[in-house]
């Protein structure tokens, strides 16, 4: 996955919309900021997703984080490789390190989410 294509939300999560599939993870910025990471919580395939709810949790050893979701719809499939071993999501969290693919209910408020330039900007002003 390309970042600059992909749309954030203002908590770190990224959505890739193919269709009505929405790719969903949790942005670089977000795994520097949590540093080491030690475990993933993602959901099983088949659960419903509540768009602004939480869906699972990264735990490091700094803190646990809800990861909420974007988009509103079904678990089709999830990365088995991230929840077995989530180095994969520290060192590739755009590309190997996806998290669940969601058939989405309704995928118009994908287009209100944050573009890579916007989520650039609130990421350089959080980081002050």
């Amino acid at each position: 996955m390309d970042p600059t294509t992909l749309k954030y939300t203002p908590t770190h999560e990224w959505v890739h919309l193919d269709g009505e599939i929405a790719t969903l993870g949790i942005s670089k910025f977000a795994v520097d900021q949590l540093t080491d990471l030690i475990m993933i919580d993602l959901p099983k395939v088949g659960a419903s997703l509540t768009k602004g709810k939480p869906f699972g949790e990264v735990e490091s050893v700094k803190a646990v984080s809800d990861l909420y979701a974007p988009v509103a719809g079904e678990v089709v499939e999830v990365n088995d490789a991230v929840a077995k071993d989530v180095q994969i999501l520290a060192e590739d969290p755009y590309t190997k390190g996806w998290l669940v693919k969601v058939k989405v209910a309704d995928a118009s408020p994908v287009a209100a989410l944050l573009d890579h330039a916007a989520y650039q900007a609130k990421v350089a002003d959080e980081a002050h």
